[in-house]
């Protein structure tokens, strides 16, 4: 359905606009490219934004522990001193002595246990689109549907191509420049970049990692879905910074 305020999907009356996902294409500058094709739904079940922050310890291995593993634990744990018993007095009392020293101590530090930030995957947001049928199943449900699966596809496949085949037919063409051999090199085109802005927040640019279409949900005598679920798995281009984070806020699209 066209709905008043414009987007595809279902009339979602007595709803707070907040609570409507909204879901459209953009560039890689998150400019808008299509506003007429935008796609209005719910986000079901949970719907869960994740940041995984790598961190890591380089200097954990500079210990003692890690250099002769056996002789620290025993001198820390004080398991030496059986050995330092049978040795006699000279050498077994010295060695006595120092297990006694080393008992309950370690050679973790605040240096050689300190992390440092080596990077981040970018953001994901893992959801469950809801489009469901009040009037008619096909522009409230089918269109969205087939709008979405849309973006999610490449937007074009080559049917064959190789990388001998692009320089060959770059060869027999009358003008030849880098961007035509670019074009016969990689000749099939990305799917495309997605906006999605939901409760206050734009999530831009964004692309589909997954999504499911449950086939055996509900359907009228036509065979029209008149509800789906639709498990999808969206992520940013890039990782993203506090900047990014700050200028998610915007005006109501």
């Amino acid at each position: 359905m066209v709905l008043p305020f414009g987007g595809l999907g279902p009339l979602w009356d007595g709803l707070n606009p907040t609570l409507i996902a909204t879901i459209y294409e953009v560039d890689h500058k998150s400019e808008p490219l299509d506003e007429a094709n935008r796609v209005r739904c719910l986000f079901v079940d949970d719907a869960n934004l994740e940041a995984t922050l790598n961190w890591q310890s380089p200097f954990e291995g500079a210990g003692p522990e890690a250099r002769a593993p056996t002789l620290s634990a025993m001198l820390q744990s004080g398991a030496i001193q059986p050995i330092a018993e049978r040795l006699g007095d000279g050498v077994g009392g010295a060695t006595k002595e120092v297990s006694e020293t080393a008992r309950g101590r370690t050679g973790i530090t605040k240096l050689n246990s300190t992390q440092v930030f080596s990077g981040m995957p970018p953001l994901r947001l893992q959801a469950t689109i809801m489009l469901r049928a009040w009037r008619d199943p096909q522009t409230e449900v089918e269109d969205p549907l087939d709008q979405l699966m849309r973006w999610v596809l490449p937007q074009y496949l080559a049917p064959e191509g190789t990388l001998l085949t692009a320089a060959l037919d770059w060869y027999r063409e009358g003008e030849r420049d880098v961007n035509s051999f670019v074009e016969a090199a990689m000749p099939s085109s990305a799917p495309t970049l997605l906006a999605i802005r939901y409760k206050g927040r734009t999530y831009s640019p964004m692309v589909v990692e997954s999504i499911g279409v449950p086939i055996n949900s509900p359907s009228d005598k036509y065979g029209r879905f008149i509800q789906l679920q639709l498990p999808v798995t969206f992520a940013t281009l890039t990782a993203i910074d506090r900047n990014d984070w700050d200028n998610m806020k915007g005006g109501v699209l």
